[in-house]
């Protein structure tokens, strides 16, 4: 018999999520106090809400961040960097039970060192207990893959397809592979969309998620001088034609206006938007799009709170609230 398996959607109940705290080691060491302030302030929010697993590169120094420990446990790694979403294992749903998958991630196309990060799920794994963890020779980050929950993922050919992940791979082998890992009925290859500054070569996380089974919002830009302008109207289309094959409902969310840091146009996103139990957590970036965002994520979650969150900071090192967390989900 035929074993059931599926990626369990991120809107569905959580056990916790999991976050890496920065540290003087990483990128983040320019403005470090203003990134721990800013993942505190995420921490803080999730543990109003669920349990949040806080992978800490010195466990005393990481507690003193915070003022009591309720809903927050505690584990030593010191990883290369902080994009959790990428680096943390996949909760897949088989035969009832969370298999948890640990896929190789080498740096978004080995364009940065993560040896270490790429180690840290097996290093840790006594924290997933009683999961069970797979080890998969295939490149995938989780910011890469959205699912529905009921068999159906999303994602970009730019980041799937890319050579520099699974080079070795024909591009109906990367599809029969995703499936076959997922227990995927079908995939949705968005084959327009990207954002300025962006590391990981169109990460579906950055332009559309799925808010439930028959739902994806997404980024879409009005503005004709904007660069952003024709790649997202072609992915905007491209989402029309899905959705009427698929039988699927679209929300639109705003571009921002452009942020820049040292010359460099950053990847601010509303699609970066966090789920946790109860709630979600929308990135904000002190920009005029700010409350219209916020507004259309209140009008859409009319059953979870939500809660704006500074990620201005996040987006200088081209990740921004999703990517810097992941969640488990334990069955």
């Amino acid at each position: 018999m035929k074993e059931k398996k599926r990626l369990i959607a991120e809107f569905e109940e959580q056990s916790f999520t999991q976050i890496i705290f920065p540290h003087a080691d990483t990128d983040w060491a320019e403005y470090l106090d203003e990134a721990q302030k800013t993942f505190v302030n995420i921490i803080n929010t999730i543990r109003r809400y669920q349990k949040c697993l806080i992978i800490s590169y010195d466990i005393d120094a990481v507690k003193a961040h915070f003022s009591d420990e309720k809903n927050l446990e505690f584990v030593h790694y010191i990883a290369d960097d902080t994009w959790a979403r990428d680096t943390s294992a996949l909760s897949l749903e088989q035969d009832g039970k969370t298999l948890l998958l640990d896929f190789i991630f080498n740096g978004w196309g080995n364009k940065f060192d993560a040896t270490k990060d790429n180690a840290m799920t097996k290093a840790i794994a006594h924290k997933y207990a009683p999961c069970k963890l797979k080890s998969i020779d295939f490149v995938l980050e989780g910011g890469a893959v959205e699912s529905n929950g009921a068999g159906l993922l999303l994602t970009t050919t730019t980041c799937l397809f890319n050579k520099n992940r699974n080079p070795s791979y024909t591009t109906s082998q990367i599809t029969q592979t995703v499936k076959d890992l997922f227990g995927a009925k079908d995939i949705l290859y968005l084959h327009h969309g990207y954002l300025a500054g962006d590391d990981t070569d169109s990460h579906i996380d950055t332009l559309a998620r799925f808010i439930d089974e028959k739902t994806i919002m997404y980024v879409t830009c009005n503005n004709k001088n904007d660069e952003h302008y024709q790649e997202l109207k072609l992915m905007e289309e491209e989402l029309q034609l899905k959705a009427k094959e698929q039988n699927l409902k679209l929300i639109a969310l705003p571009m921002c206006d452009a942020v820049y840091f040292q010359g460099e146009r950053l990847p601010a996103t509303y699609a970066n938007f966090l789920f946790v139990n109860g709630a979600v957590l929308v990135p904000t970036y002190g920009v005029s799009q700010d409350e219209e965002a916020l507004q259309i994520f209140q009008n859409t979650f009319t059953n979870r709170d939500v809660i704006g969150i500074d990620c201005s900071v996040l987006i200088r090192q081209h990740g921004s609230l999703h990517c810097v967390t992941m969640n488990f989900h334990v069955k």
